[in-house]
């Protein structure tokens, strides 16, 4: 495939993504932030997010799984997971994330154990879709052209 083609694809399934509400104007931005200079900073950035992610998400489950729940612990984990979504623009796993955390005030174990396998579901989809993207680009660099910038 030539270089054209796989630039438009790109743009394309950036703006999918943005359109699907799986990302928002924050990762836009990052995305503006990397030039030559630094050409592996959205990635470096964002693999930094999914092992937080990773190690937070085992840290809830742990939690939940504990005889007796401290949901203050729970809370503080998901807020943070919020946190750092909202950094990198994960919008869908950001908003499961303020869904999850109404349930942790209100105590609710199962209503806590529903939204972490929600928030889950977020993240894997969120980090799939993220992966492809960084893929696509790989290949773009590869046949000699330049990551395009998405308005």
């Amino acid at each position: 495939m030539e270089v054209g083609q796989l630039q438009r694809r790109l743009v394309d399934y950036t703006k999918s993504l943005l359109t699907e509400g799986i990302l928002d104007d924050q990762f836009s931005q990052l995305q503006k932030l990397q030039d030559e200079s630094d050409p592996g900073f959205l990635v470096e950035v964002v693999s930094l997010f999914f092992e937080d992610s990773e190690k937070l998400l085992n840290d809830i489950t742990g939690a939940l799984d504990q005889q007796s729940v401290d949901f203050k612990t729970v809370d503080g984990y998901v807020h943070q997971l919020k946190g750092s979504s909202a950094s990198v623009g994960a919008l869908r796993l950001k908003n499961a994330c303020v869904a999850f955390r109404s349930f942790c005030e209100e105590q609710s174990l199962e209503g806590c154990l529903r939204s972490l396998q929600e928030v889950k579901q977020e993240y894997y989809n969120v980090k799939n879709k993220v992966e492809t993207l960084f893929k696509m680009e790989k290949q773009i660099v590869a046949a000699g052209g330049s990551v395009p910038k998405t308005e």
